[in-house]
C-alpha cells in the first residue's frame, strides 16, 4: 500500500506544472457533467415510484372501502368426540393419531365376552318364553274345547227339562180332571147316606143298608182325597220339572262362564307382552354387543387419542377426537364492521401458514350474539361504572368448493386474516 502511494506521489511531482493543473481542472469539470446526466434518471425513477405509490394507494383505498377485514380469525371445524356407550375394557385400537379415516371405518374394539354371554342368556330366555307360550296356548285351547262341550251338554239338558215340565203339566191337568168326578161321587154318597139314615130311623130300611151307605160314603171321601192328592203330586212334579229347567239353564250359563274363563286363559297364554319383553332384552343385548365395535361416524382425521389398550372406559368417555374434513373459518369482527355484512357475501381469506396465497369463500352465517354473551360471567354494563368496550361478533365463513385442500390442507386452529366484501 505504501509503495503504491509513493509511486503516485512521484508521478504527480514528475509531471509538468501545466499538465498537472490542466488535469485537475478537467476532473473538476467532469463531476458536474456526471450529476447533470444522473438527474433525469433520478427524476424518472422518482416519478415511477410516485405513480406506483399512487396506484397502490388508490387500489388499497378502493379495496379497504369495500371490505371489512380482521385478523382475529382462525380455521375451525365441528370436531367429533368418539365415545363409548357401554362400560367395558378396550381390547383393540385400530387407528393411530393423525391417520385419515373414512365413514364406517373401525376405530376401537372393546372386550365383548360379557356382552356375548348376555346375548346368549337373553336368547335362551326368549326360547323358554316361546315354549311356555306354546304350552299355555295348547292347554288353553283344550280348556276352551272342554268348556264348549260342557255348554253343549248343559244346553242339551234344557229340552229334557222342558219335556219334563210338559209331562208334569199333563199330569196336573189329568189330576185336576179327576177331582170333579170324585167330588160328585162324594156328594152322591153323602146324599145316599143321609137318605138311608132317614129311612133307617123311620124303619123303612134295614140297618144293613145304612152300613152299606156309610161304607160307600167313606170310599167316596177316600177317592176325593186321592184325587186332590194326585193334583198336589202333579203340581209338585211340575214345580220340580220347572226347577230342572232353571238348573239346566243355570248349567248352560255356568258352562258359558267356563268358556269365557278358558278363553281368558288362552288369551293370557297368547298375550305378546312376555314374548315382547324377551325380544326387547335380546335386542338390547345385540345392541350392547354392537357397541363393542366403534366406527367412524364421518370422514376425517384422528386428532387425539385419549385411551390405551387394556383401559376400562365408562359410557360417555372420550376415546378419540375426530377432526372432520369439512372446515370453515370463524372470524370475530368488531360490532362496527358487521352493519353491512350479510350471508353470501364473498370473502378473501389469507392463512398465515400459506404466505402469498389468497383463498376465497363466502359468509355462511353471522352469530346472533357477541362473544361476551357466551362468557361464564357476562359483563353487566347496566350496573356500576360503565366502560364501553367494542364487542366482537363471530362470523362463519366457508371456503369455495374449488379450494385445493390437498395442496393447502386447513387445520383447525390456524390463524387467518379474513376480508369480507360488503359493497
Amino acid at each position: 500500500m505504501m509503495e503504491t502511494r509513493e509511486r503516485e506521489k512521484q508521478t504527480v511531482t514528475t509531471g509538468s506544472p501545466g499538465e498537472g493543473r490542466n488535469g485537475h481542472v478537467n476532473e473538476i469539470d467532469a463531476e458536474p457533467g456526471r450529476k447533470r446526466n444522473l438527474r433525469p434518471l433520478l427524476i424518472a425513477l422518482g416519478f415511477v415510484v410516485a405513480v406506483f405509490v399512487v396506484i397502490w394507494g388508490v387500489r388499497y383505498f378502493i379495496y379497504a372501502s369495500a371490505h371489512q377485514s380482521t385478523d382475529d380469525a382462525r380455521v375451525d371445524a365441528n370436531t367429533v368426540a368418539i365415545t363409548s356407550k357401554i362400560s367395558e375394557r378396550v381390547d383393540q385400537i385400530a387407528v393411530q393419531t393423525d391417520q385419515p379415516v373414512k365413514k364406517g371405518q373401525l376405530l376401537v374394539v372393546l372386550d365383548s365376552a360379557d356382552e356375548r354371554a348376555r346375548l346368549d342368556q337373553a336368547q335362551a330366555n326368549l326360547q323358554l318364553a316361546l315354549q311356555n307360550q306354546q304350552a299355555g296356548v295348547a292347554q288353553g285351547s283344550g280348556g276352551v274345547s272342554q268348556a264348549q262341550a260342557d255348554v253343549q251338554n248343559a244346553a242339551a239338558q234344557v229340552p229334557v227339562a222342558q219335556a219334563g215340565v210338559a209331562a208334569a203339566q199333563a199330569q196336573v191337568q189329568a189330576a185336576r180332571a179327576a177331582v170333579p168326578g170324585a167330588a160328585q161321587a162324594l156328594a152322591q154318597a153323602a146324599a145316599n147316606l143321609h137318605r138311608t139314615q132317614t129311612l133307617v130311623r123311620s124303619g123303612d130300611v134295614a140297618r144293613e143298608q145304612l152300613d152299606a151307605a156309610q161304607a160307600a160314603y167313606a170310599q167316596a171321601q177316600s177317592q176325593y182325597r186321592a184325587a186332590q192328592d194326585q193334583v198336589n203330586v202333579a203340581l209338585a212334579n211340575l214345580s220340580a220339572a220347572q226347577q230342572k229347567i232353571g238348573a239346566a239353564q243355570a248349567g248352560v250359563g255356568a258352562a258359558q262362564g267356563g268358556v269365557q274363563a278358558a278363553q281368558g286363559k288362552l288369551s293370557q297364554a297368547q298375550a305378546p307382552a312376555q314374548i315382547a319383553t324377551q325380544v326387547a332384552a335380546v335386542a338390547i343385548a345385540k345392541q350392547n354387543l354392537a357397541y363393542t365395535r366403534i366406527y367412524a361416524p364421518i370422514d376425517g382425521t384422528i386428532g387425539e387419542k385419549s385411551v390405551e389398550i387394556g383401559q376400562t372406559v365408562s359410557p360417555g368417555t372420550t376415546l378419540l377426537t375426530l377432526i372432520p374434513n369439512d372446515v370453515y373459518v370463524t372470524a370475530n369482527f368488531k360490532e362496527t364492521q358487521v352493519g353491512n355484512m350479510r350471508a353470501g357475501q364473498p370473502v378473501d381469506i389469507r392463512v398465515d401458514a400459506y404466505k402469498g396465497v389468497t383463498f376465497h369463500g363466502k359468509v355462511d352465517s353471522i352469530n346472533p350474539a357477541s362473544q361476551n354473551t357466551y362468557a361464564l360471567v357476562p359483563a353487566q354494563n347496566s350496573t356500576g361504572n360503565f366502560v364501553k368496550v367494542t364487542q366482537r361478533i363471530p362470523v362463519k365463513i366457508v371456503f369455495d368448493r374449488d379450494t385445493d385442500f390437498q395442496r393447502y390442507p386447513m387445520r383447525p386452529g390456524m390463524s387467518v386474516e379474513a376480508s369480507v366484501q360488503v359493497k
